[in-house]
């Protein structure tokens, strides 16, 4: 069996070329678990997830994007007890708080987008500071920054689950100017996988299994 890599030839384009490139940028997984990401949708397997759209991200000057690149399922355990921690600290569901960590960063804490939010829950360095996470790259303080994070926006929108995950991708503010999920089809999309995983991690215990599934 050969091991698990990721292609992503065409998401290198975007690294060397940031300004050239303008398509968005697709991800999925064959049937051998190898990650791939393509800048065409006719390329794409079907079912693939809209990983960057580049016209709606574009890229922060001086940050260089690392997509996620840990293929190791171990990842999806590794942070099992920080989780745990951080759930009953804030009292977040620990089914929410995996499943922002699937759609964010696949469990990768070296991930960065090209917006230049970084680690586990792809906190932007102002939110990071805001809730007075000292180190961004420390996978557990990003973690427990972000989880902190969630609760502040779940405060804030009353317990509502789907303007909550709203809030933590595109904003409170977007949120509260639009009067619910923000018309954009990166967030909407982004609220569908998270409740999506969220659903998956409430029943199935395994969180292996949760996780890996499409």
């Amino acid at each position: 069996m050969r091991s698990p890599h990721v292609k992503c030839l065409a998401l290198c384009a975007l690294l060397v070329f940031p300004g050239v490139a303008t398509a968005d940028i697709f991800q999925y997984t064959d049937s051998e678990g190898v990650l791939h990401f393509t800048n065409s949708r006719a390329r794409a397997a079907p079912g693939a997830k809209l990983y960057m759209r580049s016209h709606t991200a574009p890229r922060r000057p001086g940050v260089t994007p690392v997509p996620p690149s840990d293929r190791d399922v171990s990842r999806y355990t590794r942070y099992d007890e920080w989780i745990r921690q951080a759930a009953t600290l804030y009292q977040i569901p620990e089914q929410l708080i995996r499943a922002i960590i699937r759609c964010e960063s696949d469990y990768d804490p070296r991930a960065v987008s090209v917006a230049g939010a970084r680690g586990l829950m792809q906190l932007m360095p102002d939110t990071a500071d805001r809730m007075q996470v000292r180190d961004i790259d420390d996978p557990r303080e990003n973690l427990f920054g972000g989880v902190r994070y969630l609760r502040i926006l779940a405060n804030q929108f009353n317990g509502d689950l789907e303007l909550t995950i709203a809030a933590y991708n595109a904003g409170d503010g977007a949120v509260m100017r639009f009067g619910g999920i923000p018309p954009y089809s990166q967030t909407r999309d982004y609220v569908v996988s998270v409740t999506k995983y969220y659903r998956r991690y409430r029943m199935i215990a395994d969180a292996t299994e949760a996780s890996v599934g499409q």
